[in-house]
């Protein structure tokens, strides 16, 4: 009996030892808490209460200033309450002044025209000069498509920019005179006729004369020439004009014909028309014994020979 009391008297007395270890936290609203901590995370701590209970989760934003000093106390809970815990503005740190230094601005220019903006800087140079040189250039193609003579096509562009190439473009396509045509000799029909006889033979006057009629020699006919200006080289002229030539093998009254097409960048001998496009066609020619292939604008074109 005397051992159940020692032992009921020292648990009263434990219970008053947690009590009085159990420490007390206050609360943003005036209250406190008052227990031993029994876990914590991000979300808040959870208490075991004097008697023997646990309370629920309590968020870190629900204690005071002074609590959560009390409770960064602890190496293992100071991780997780140091950020809620307000620092007076005697113990920030001072950040530096930002200095603005002044910095060298580009001057805008002086407002002005649109060619006076573009005679004044390099760039505006640059630019008129590529308009110039496309200026002439035009002048150049106005005349081979007008059938003009390009140097004078070409200075006119260059003293009148703009309005020299509209001024060859408004005038009518040169049609240069065709060439006379070739005059065919007729060879004669038929050629007098020879005689011979055999030594020793009678002959009757039917078997006395033999006549041997002479081959009649036709003339070649002359070549077609096609010219710029008289035609326009496209497609459908290629594909009317030459049908034979787009063949692998030639045949017929093409087979022997020579086809000859001469461009601003020489003369080419054709055997085959490879491929025709809408702005390009593609010409088979035959050099040192070997194939090849050559592709031609047709604004390149400027006379083709059928031979």
């Amino acid at each position: 009996m005397r051992k159940l009391v020692w032992m009921i008297l020292g648990l009263w007395l434990c219970g008053l030892a947690v009590v009085a270890r159990a420490d007390t936290y206050s609360l943003a609203d005036g209250k406190s808490v008052s227990g031993d901590v029994v876990s914590f995370n991000d979300i808040g701590i959870i208490f075991r209460t004097a008697d023997d209970t646990y309370s629920d989760r309590i968020s870190w934003t629900k204690f005071s200033q002074d609590g959560l000093k009390q409770l960064a106390a602890n190496p293992k809970i100071k991780p997780f309450v140091e950020p809620f815990i307000e620092i007076p503005e005697s113990e920030l740190s001072h950040k530096p002044e930002v200095k603005v230094q002044d910095v060298s601005r580009m001057e805008l220019p002086p407002e002005q025209s649109l060619f006076g903006a573009l005679f004044s800087s390099s760039v505006g140079l640059v630019v008129l000069l590529l308009i110039y040189a496309a200026n002439i250039y035009a002048g150049f193609e106005v005349a081979i498509f007008r059938g003009r003579p390009k140097a004078v096509a070409m200075g006119v562009a260059a003293v009148l920019p703009v309005l020299g190439p509209v001024i060859f473009l408004s005038l009518p396509t040169h049609m240069e005179p065709a060439a006379p045509p070739v005059e065919e000799t007729a060879a004669p029909a038929e050629s007098e006729a020879h005689r011979f006889t055999m030594p020793g033979a009678t002959l009757t006057p039917q078997q006395e004369e033999t006549q041997i009629a002479a081959a009649s020699w036709t003339a070649q006919p002359a070549a077609q020439i096609f010219q710029r200006g008289q035609f326009t080289f496209n497609r459908r002229f290629f594909e009317t004009k030459f049908p034979g030539f787009f063949g692998v093998v030639r045949r017929g009254e093409d087979k022997d014909k020579v086809l000859t097409v001469k461009t601003l960048r020489g003369e080419f001998v054709v055997t085959r028309i490879a491929r025709i496009g809408a702005d390009t066609v593609h010409l088979q020619m035959v050099k040192g014994g070997a194939s090849y292939e050559e592709m031609v604008p047709f604004t390149e074109i400027q006379e083709i020979q059928l031979a």
